[in-house]
């Protein structure tokens, strides 16, 4: 067996109670030169793809994919350990298998402003036009006019919409506000289907950006019925400074080259894992630099301003459908403010920074800060996934 790599460990990587999950993802197989839908047994990946099975989105849209999971047939790919080691983008041997992102055909959408913290972030980014010199100064301007605490207001409620009334007539609305206490939530497509990477891969910051941070969520699977089938963890990598300067620039500042990470692993609802389970989720972050530089938080999912059930609801329906189902990154309350290269500047990512966002429930999804320019370039689409499964007498 290889020596597995610090970034990425089996205890680190999976769950606490692993042993009572159903995980399902995806892993790249050199022998086969291309993508293979996996399970976890027994300290084992286990390849299940089949003619049946032929990709996540098929799986997804099984009846019961949690039981067709533990029921398929499979062949032992590799130990889990030995995955998880070549998995990590510095240590990689393209000859052994590696993890990839566990989706493939889905639409990847975000929700945005779903938590109270980074709804005023984004005011604040909006408001200093993207620069973090001037931030500190807007936040504490903000927080006077606004207060820090609007946690106790519905979206879309009558006392929402009474706030909303008093700050137009004050001149302080924003369209950030207008999302995070008005009707309607804000959607926007992350990624496009399959080019999201998995653990271990480097993440991507465009070098445009200046002021940026991860954001550390969850995604929830999502099939072409509307029906949630299971989470697993993301980061919805943010530029705060473009966006900051406008809000039109939200495709430049979201959507990169390995610009969204996913993983480590889908698990699938069942009779020990569920929607309540992702309500009541603690999510970590922390990220290391080789500068020194720490930074660690966490979030409760319980203070999200907008039900999960709601935010996918506002997704797919009959005024917008998925065929392929989706995965859904819920947001988060992350924005960090700590200073790090300068006074009242706050943070910004260095390459080489490794971030890791955990749940005890979930695992950990770990990555490595890179310019977007300098992470491998994304090639195989759908096209190039067709032609492999057809090859391997999949479809």
């Amino acid at each position: 067996m290889s020596t597995p790599s610090p970034l990425l460990t089996g205890a680190g990587v999976l769950p606490r109670d692993a042993d009572r999950a159903c995980l399902v993802g995806r892993a790249w197989s050199p022998d086969r030169g291309g993508p293979c839908l996996v399970t976890v047994r027994d300290g084992f990946v286990y390849d299940i793809t089949s003619p049946r099975l032929p990709t996540m989105r098929d799986l997804l849209e099984t009846r019961d994919p949690a039981r067709e999971a533990a029921t398929a047939p499979g062949e032992r790919m590799a130990a889990l350990e030995e995955v998880f080691a070549n998995s990590d983008a510095t240590a990689h041997d393209p000859h052994r298998p590696c993890l990839i992102a566990p989706v493939d055909l889905q639409a990847i959408k975000a929700s945005g402003v779903t938590f109270i913290a980074s709804l005023l972030e984004r005011v604040i980014e909006e408001q200093a036009q993207g620069d973090p010199a001037r931030a500190a100064d807007v936040r504490a301007d903000i927080h006077e006019l606004i207060g820090a605490d609007l946690s106790t207001l519905e979206p879309g409620s009558a006392a929402a919409m009474a706030l909303k009334e008093t700050l137009v007539a004050r001149g302080v609305w924003s369209q950030y506000l207008e999302v995070g206490i008005g009707p309607d939530a804000e959607i926007f497509t992350k990624a496009q289907p399959l080019s999201a990477v998995g653990t271990g891969a480097h993440v991507g910051i465009h070098p445009a950006s200046q002021w940026n941070n991860p954001e550390p969520e969850i995604a929830l699977a999502v099939n072409s019925r509307g029906v949630i089938v299971g989470a697993t963890l993301g980061n919805d990598v943010n530029l705060r400074d473009l966006e900051g300067r406008s809000a039109l620039l939200l495709g430049k500042a979201k959507d990169n080259n390995a610009s969204c990470a996913l993983g480590p692993f889908i698990r699938l609802f069942d009779e020990r894992y569920e929607l309540d389970d992702v309500r009541a989720a603690e999510v970590s972050l922390t990220v290391v630099g080789g500068d020194g530089f720490r930074l660690e938080a966490n979030s409760a999912m319980s203070q999200i301003s907008r039900d999960p059930q709601r935010l996918v609801t506002a997704t797919i329906d009959d005024n917008h459908q998925y065929p392929d189902g989706l995965v859904l990154l819920l947001g988060t309350p992350f924005a960090p403010v700590q200073d790090r290269d300068e006074a009242d500047k706050g943070f910004t990512h260095h390459s080489g920074d490794v971030t890791t966002i955990a749940e005890p429930r979930l695992g950990a999804l770990s990555n490595r800060v890179r310019p977007t320019n300098a992470c491998p370039r994304w090639t195989f689409g759908t096209g190039a996934l067709m032609r492999n499964l057809a090859t391997r007498h999949l479809l």
